[in-house]
């Protein structure tokens, strides 16, 4: 897909009204052109953000290109803290000494990625430069730099298959190309779901998407891959729980994108603070695993009971005054009988904002190798080898249980749903 040009001098594709219709109303993933090209940040190669962050260390998570079956998840990698000048004289092979701490690794075997860097942290000494990012032509007024982040990488970084547990999100592409590799929410149980390594907001999947072994995960031939590269300046919107697995396809990458907050964070909010306890309490009892690489990076320490506690109350307590601020809006009567996670009507309906499908407005299709996108007999006969596959899977020899695999089944997303949906139903009457 190219890069085309916007409508007219100064003019989008698309009003703001109609962009924000568009990332509200719309269920598949979507590719937008023509929004960005005028936005400062669409010009945030490397060179421009050395030249904006000078000297200042970044966080680079460090991993390794060769591709095993099973995915590099952030607590298997190597971190190290360097500056974005040295990171790009790594990449283009310059003096071990402008390379600074990258020199240690050998960037044929090694990638590096520099993900999840908040800008109002970057900028803080220079917040002006936080207004180079207008996703208020999205349709979301102040939205900008500061709800913001930034990802630079090396070719062949990459971002474990997961879903998001709050918001959709829109990303726009800067330097470079990168590949998405986009499940549906429907694709759950296809892509084993786990919670280990803990980050709250995160869901992975046990699979590695692009080098699945269909031999410990044969449910994950089932799945629907939609796969789409996105190039410089184009925008990126994928929908809330849609899993994705991000690849850098090109030597250097920059790409910027925002979390857009929805009615039902609150919701998975509570459904994250219940995760919280059930995994915290299970590992920090697990005399077995003394090591806190059960936990990512991001989330810092362990949490105690009390404190995990405190914040699922919270959860609840956010949750509940949200809803009843909504009933009074949509004149709901204060039921005692009505289900607390009534789900509140879009404005309009994606069939509606669907028909904006065009020039401007590409819909992430499923990939051509998804048999079951297609209609052809070769889906019936997979179908019909995998459900053997899974009868027999039953006589297999059982693995001994660990602690791992319970935590896998009592925090899947469905389970925690589910006792989400008791606690709040108890709390509300």
């Amino acid at each position: 897909m190219d890069q085309r040009a916007a409508t007219g001098p100064g003019m989008k594709p698309f009003t703001a009204q109609e962009a924000g219709d568009i990332v509200l109303g719309l269920d598949p993933p979507a590719v937008f052109l023509g929004m960005a090209q005028d936005w400062p940040a669409a010009h945030w190669d490397v060179a421009r953000l050395s030249e904006l962050l000078q000297d200042k260390s970044l966080r680079f998570r460090i991993g390794r290109r060769r591709m095993d079956a099973e995915p590099q998840y952030e607590t298997h990698c190597e971190y190290i803290d360097g500056t974005i000048r040295q990171f790009r004289s790594w990449v283009c092979g310059e003096s071990l000494e402008l390379c600074g701490p990258f020199s240690q690794f050998d960037r044929v075997e090694f990638w590096a990625y520099a993900d999840y860097k908040y800008l109002a942290l970057l900028f803080e000494d220079r917040p002006e430069i936080l207004q180079d990012v207008l996703w208020e032509d999205f349709g979301f007024p102040g939205r900008g730099g500061r709800e913001s982040t930034l990802w630079v990488g090396s070719r062949g970084a990459n971002t474990p298959c997961h879903i998001d547990s709050y918001g959709c999100n829109l990303v726009l592409q800067v330097e470079g190309r990168k590949r998405w590799h986009l499940f549906p929410p429907e694709d759950s149980n296809h892509l084993y779901p786990t919670r280990i390594p803990y980050e709250e907001s995160s869901i992975y999947s046990r699979v590695n998407v692009v080098n699945p072994d269909q031999s410990r995960y044969p449910s994950f031939s089932k799945a629907h891959p939609h796969v789409v590269t996105l190039h410089p300046g184009q925008v990126l919107f994928v929908p809330r729980h849609w899993w994705h697995y991000v690849e850098s396809v090109d030597d250097i990458t920059v790409s910027v994108n925002s979390w857009i907050e929805l009615d039902s964070d609150h919701e998975a909010r509570v459904e994250e603070a219940i995760t919280r306890m059930v995994v915290c309490t299970f590992k920090s009892a697990d005399h077995s695993d003394r090591t806190d690489n059960w936990l990512n990076p991001t989330e810092g320490a362990v949490t105690s009971h009390g404190t995990n506690l405190d914040y699922l109350n919270q959860a609840c307590a956010a949750y509940l005054e949200h809803k009843r601020a909504a009933d009074k809006i949509d004149g709901v009567d204060d039921d005692k009988d009505s289900p607390p996670l009534k789900k509140r009507q879009m404005g309009r309906s994606s069939d509606v904002v669907s028909t904006q499908f065009g020039q401007y407005l590409l819909p992430v299709l499923p990939a051509s190798g998804d048999l079951n996108a297609g209609g052809d007999k070769d889906t019936v006969v997979k179908e019909e080898t995998q459900g053997a596959e899974d009868a027999n899977a039953g006589e297999k020899q059982v693995d001994k249980l660990t602690t791992d695999a319970v935590l896998d089944c009592l925090v899947n997303p469905q389970v925690v749903r589910l006792v989400a949906q008791l606690l709040l139903n108890r709390t509300y009457r």
